[in-house]
This record gives C-alpha cells, sequence and structure tokens, in this order.
C-alpha cells in the first residue's frame, strides 16, 4: 500500500503537535467570520523596556504581537490604525494544572491486593509520581475584539506546562512560539484582496 505524501506529512505533523506538550483551545469563529473583517489594529501598544528586564513577559511580547502580525497578513488582514474594524491583544498569565491523581496511573491502586504475575516496577512508580499533582503551566490568550462594540468576536487559549521555568531561551522560545501561533491562528479564514 502506498500512502500519500500529503498524508504522511499530516499523520506526521499530527504526530509532532501531539507530542509537543501544548493545548490549543480556539473559540468557534462563526461570529467573527460573520463581522467580514478586514482591517485590525492592536489594542494595546508594545511593552517598553527601558530597564532591561528579564521577565518573560517582556521576551515574549515582541514575539506574539511579530508572529501574530504575521500570521494574519498572510491570510488577507491589514494593520491598520485608522480602518481598523477589530482589535488583537493577549493575556499572559502563569497557572497551575492538576496532573493526573497518582491512584488512576499506571497500575498503582490506593488500596493493597494481589494482581498475579504483574509487579509494580520503579518505573510505573515515577510515571504516577511525575503525572500526580500541580504542575505550573504558562498560558497565553490571543483575542480579537469588534472595535465599534468594543464586544469579543474570536479568541484562542494556549496551555504549556513550564518544564524548566529557570531556563528561558529565547531563540527556542520564538521558535516554538512561532509554530504554536500558526496553528491557534489556523482556523481564521483567509480573506480575499482588496
Amino acid at each position: 500500500m502506498r500512502i500519500n505524501p500529503l498524508l504522511a506529512s499530516t499523520l506526521l505533523l499530527l504526530t509532532l503537535s501531539a507530542c509537543s506538550g501544548v493545548e490549543i483551545q480556539p473559540a468557534l469563529i462563526d461570529e467573527f467570520a460573520a463581522g467580514n473583517y478586514h482591517y485590525y489594529k492592536w489594542r494595546t501598544d508594545p511593552l517598553p523596556n527601558a530597564a532591561g528586564s528579564s521577565d518573560p513577559l517582556y521576551a515574549l511580547d515582541p514575539i506574539i504581537r511579530q508572529e501574530v502580525n504575521a500570521d494574519l497578513q498572510s491570510k488577507g488582514y491589514v494593520l491598520d490604525d485608522t480602518q481598523a474594524q477589530f482589535t488583537v491583544d493577549y493575556l499572559f498569565a502563569m497557572g497551575m494544572l492538576q496532573g493526573e491523581q497518582s491512584e488512576l496511573a499506571s497500575n498503582i491502586a490506593p488500596y493493597p491486593g494481589v494482581v498475579p504475575n504483574r509487579r509494580i516496577d520503579q518505573a510505573s512508580v515515577d510515571n504516577a509520581i511525575a503525572l500526580g499533582g500541580v504542575k505550573e503551566t504558562n498560558n497565553i490568550v490571543i483575542q480579537f475584539n469588534d472595535r465599534s462594540s468594543n464586544r469579543t468576536v474570536w479568541r484562542v487559549t494556549i496551555t504549556k506546562i513550564v518544564e524548566d521555568a529557570n531556563n528561558i531561551d529565547i531563540s527556542g522560545l520564538e521558535k516554538n512560539l512561532k509554530n504554536v501561533i500558526i496553528k491557534a491562528l489556523h482556523s481564521l479564514p483567509t480573506i480575499a484582496a482588496q
């Protein structure tokens, strides 16, 4: 059986995205698509970093703006402050996510018992501990608001479990965030050039 190259690349993309540790939750696109939007502007100005802060938000701000602009413009939207029909903004927040309860992980049960021909190995115990408990997350919400009514017309939530909060790799962050934003904005309609 021959596999179509497009099917193979799609399966590879799905496999890689499943392993990325990033969860993307877009809202329904119906209300945004019905607005027939073409022009947009940013709701807030870029964050100034005159003091040279190493806070992750200052590193994220220019990358988010650059990647959202690039994706929207590739879909035909025009960044124009005077003609803007909708505004773009984002929220960044750290959060906590409850992991899998240790008694539900693998073959570890909360009550004593005997399972014939099955012993609890250290890897199963380690997995239960790693999956149990609270995990720190970084969350980005990209939101579009109708400019005249200031009503939210579309949003997408991006959540990633923080693996090493003390190590911020800007070059890796830019590449990863670009791929995530492309996936997050994937459902937006492409418009014809005016």
